[in-house]
């Protein structure tokens, strides 16, 4: 006797329904789509018990007619297609024919429906997918479709199900997600009788937003819009003070369905480097809009993973929009007085414990990095092509470099890497008052002693050390410096508000701006000069790893590396590696390559992302060491070339500083018609 069974239609659809529906709001996910390509504007979802016992999803769409409603909940029938050839052009969201029948085969399923115009509907009612009654009703215009007892028969499916309220959060995420990939639909959910939300579907992503993240997260989104190479980007990015504890509310939708995609992932991440602290996450709502044929949604049973045909492009197109938006982002953050906090700030946890890991390592460096600075005078001397010199002074810095007046500062001659001088000891009061374009102090000033606060030893800093170009007096409001409280923190009155500013962190984000700007420059520019290696560096790769190799071997090359690959096993490959970046040592070369053919293989990066992200992490540490200190009293002219920088007016194509490398705060401001209202000095 044969060992072979051939399984009845019954068992094979409870098999198969647990690849489509595994838990509730797996069945609301298909659902929902059914009720979006039915062309409703208006979609309702109500649930209890998490979803377990009761499930109802109402549209005002098309509807379904009384002959296709038991073809509907058959396996394998569709309207979205009906040939081979539709599957490299699928616009939408369901296309397979087994959503309706994998939830009918595990539950009691009720379908109400009524096409537009017609005087009568009809009920479609089947408990496990078997014999199903189909009887004349009263019902609106649209499809309700009900699921109640999910996995009634499938018990050893439903003990797997977690409680209630876990079930339902699940079920709530869900339609959050769908709610931002259509803001043109009204989504209302209502969870054990309460309504939860109801999206106005007024088409406006922001709108949609506000609604089911509150006015907190809303105000402090930025907008993202470009197009290139045939892909386009459109959607909201949270501003880089605003972050998350995890990837939750990082939300990706191709052509309006929802995916889970690294390179998309790992493209919005690496935007954000060396802006948000290394641990923490954005939020984000980024819509990509793609040729349908240039995409695979069918690689997932539940659609939740595509495949590109080129991710390259894809992670192109969301590193340079987020990086774009980020930099055109010209708000700097504001303190609000307690009258004016909204209850919706939940949502934004906006208290220290958000910035305590500031300064956890970034990915990638390992403990050495982490305390001592990576030949970065190497690094330096190479991004400049021999015009810069980091030589390590002895000496103050009155006697290292030359100076010359120039617009009544004192600025080093054309040399930009600077590196840290010992500081000379300053012994005088630190500034209290300043008003821009004025070298004498107000009368506010008071020759008198240190406070206990201001015991730290003070220091002489140069801060021309990174000197490029001078700021023209037009490019710089009108500011007043009234004081720095504990020698940290410098308080600046301009004409409408109030500007408070870590001077630490301020000072190394400039610092880290300008290193960067030099460093892509020269990524951008020419090939980087190679040393070549006595013994050659071997690097054990995969088959995808040697393909990334091949295919970006011309962009690795031009960083400085030389290689040749060769194929030592079945899967495995070896490659040699000749010669290096001169900037770098041969640990950190062998780093930056194996990172390199790492990404590329799971589409995570591209050689430039990934060689900027990695030299970026380095210059993060001299621009920490070469900062001034808080704590420590410095004299006026630095406070001032700082707040010359960081007030500096933006043009449009230059971002606020917000925040540190470290992903800490730099910098809020009160302005002046809040503090009029906490003092009721407003009408």
């Amino acid at each position: 006797m044969g060992k072979i069974n051939l399984l009845s239609i019954e068992v094979a659809n409870l098999i198969a329904a647990g690849e489509v529906v595994d838990r509730p709001a797996s069945a609301v996910k298909e659902l929902l789509e059914n009720a979006i390509d039915s062309g409703a504007d208006k979609i309702t979802l109500e649930i209890q018990h998490g979803g377990v016992t009761f499930i109802r999803v109402a549209d005002n769409g098309c509807g379904i007619a009384r002959e296709d409603l038991i073809p509907a909940i058959t396996r394998h029938s569709t309207s979205k297609i009906s040939k081979a050839s539709d599957l490299d052009s699928i616009f939408t969201l369901g296309f397979r024919g087994e959503a309706l029948a994998a939830i009918a085969s595990v539950s009691h399923l009720r379908i109400y429906s009524k096409l537009q115009g017609n005087e009568m509907g009809c009920l479609l009612e089947t408990y496990g997918g078997a014999s199903p009654s189909i009887t004349e009703t009263g019902c609106q215009e649209g499809t309700t479709v009900i699921v109640e007892d999910l996995f009634y028969n499938v018990p050893a499916r439903r003990k797997f199900l977690k409680k209630d309220s876990t079930e339902g959060s699940g079920v709530s995420a869900v339609i959050e997600k769908i709610a931002l990939s259509h803001p043109e639909i009204s989504f209302g959910f209502i969870y054990d009788g309460e309504m939860k939300f109801l999206t106005p579907g007024t088409g406006l992503l922001r709108d949609t937003i506000w609604t089911l993240f509150g006015k907190s997260l809303a105000s402090r989104i930025i907008e993202v819009s470009r197009e290139e190479n045939g892909v386009s980007i459109s959607g909201y990015i949270s501003e880089s003070d605003f972050v998350r504890n995890n990837r939750n509310m990082e939300n990706f939708f191709i052509n309006g369905r929802y995916i889970k995609s690294k390179t998309a992932q790992a493209a919005l991440e690496q935007a954000y480097q060396s802006k948000i602290p290394a641990d923490k996450f954005p939020f984000c709502v980024l819509n990509i809009s793609i040729d349908p044929s240039l995409v695979d949604v069918n690689v997932h049973p539940a659609k939740l993973e595509v495949k590109f045909s080129n991710e390259k492009i894809i992670f192109d197109a969301v590193y340079y929009s987020v990086l774009t938006a980020l930099q055109s982002d010209v708000k700097r953050p504001e303190l609000r007085l307690p009258h004016e906090r909204d209850e919706a700030e939940s949502h934004q946890k906006a208290s220290a414990d958000v910035y305590r890991n500031a300064f956890v390592p970034m990915e990638g460096r390992n403990k050495s990095q982490q305390t001592e600075q990576v030949r970065l005078n190497d690094i330096l001397n190479a991004l400049d092509s021999g015009e810069m010199h980091p030589e390590h002074k002895s000496s103050s810095h009155s006697g290292g470099n030359t100076y010359k007046k120039s617009d009544g500062y004192t600025q080093p001659k054309k040399d930009f890497w600077v590196s840290i001088p010992n500081h000379e000891a300053h012994t005088g009061p630190s500034p209290v008052q300043e008003s821009h374009g004025n070298e004498s102090f107000s009368s506010h000033e008071k020759e008198e002693k240190p406070s206990a606060y201001s015991q730290a030893k003070s220091e002489s800093f140069d801060p021309y050390a990174i000197y490029d170009k001078p700021i023209l007096s037009s490019e710089i409001p009108d500011y007043l410096i009234l004081g720095e409280a504990w020698n940290t923190y410098v308080i600046v009155q301009l004409e409408d508000r109030l500007v408070i500013f870590d001077k630490h962190a301020a000072h190394e984000r400039i610092i880290f701006d300008e290193l960067c700007r030099k460093m892509r420059a020269t990524l951008r520019g020419s090939e980087l000069e190679s040393q070549l290696l006595m013994v050659p560096m071997e690097i054990t790769a995969t088959e995808g790893e040697a393909e990334a190799l091949e295919n970006y071997s011309e962009k690795i090359t031009a960083l400085g590396f030389a290689f040749e690959t060769g194929k030592t096993g079945p899967a495995t490959y070896l490659i040699s590696v000749s010669s290096i970046p001169t900037m770098l040592d041969q640990d950190e070369s062998r780093e930056l390559f194996e990172g390199l053919i790492t990404s590329l293989s799971d589409a995570t990066s591209t050689v430039e992302a990934a060689a900027v992200g990695f030299f970026e992490s380095r210059l993060w540490q001299a621009s920490c060491k070469a900062a001034i200190k808080g704590g420590r009293s410095y004299d006026r002219n630095i406070i001032k070339w700082i707040c010359d920088r960081l007030l500096k007016k933006s043009d449009g194509s230059g971002q606020v500083i917000r925040t540190c490398p470290h992903g800490r705060p730099v910098a809020f401001e009160i302005k002046k018609t809040s503090m009029d209202r906490q003092f009721d000095r407003l009408g």
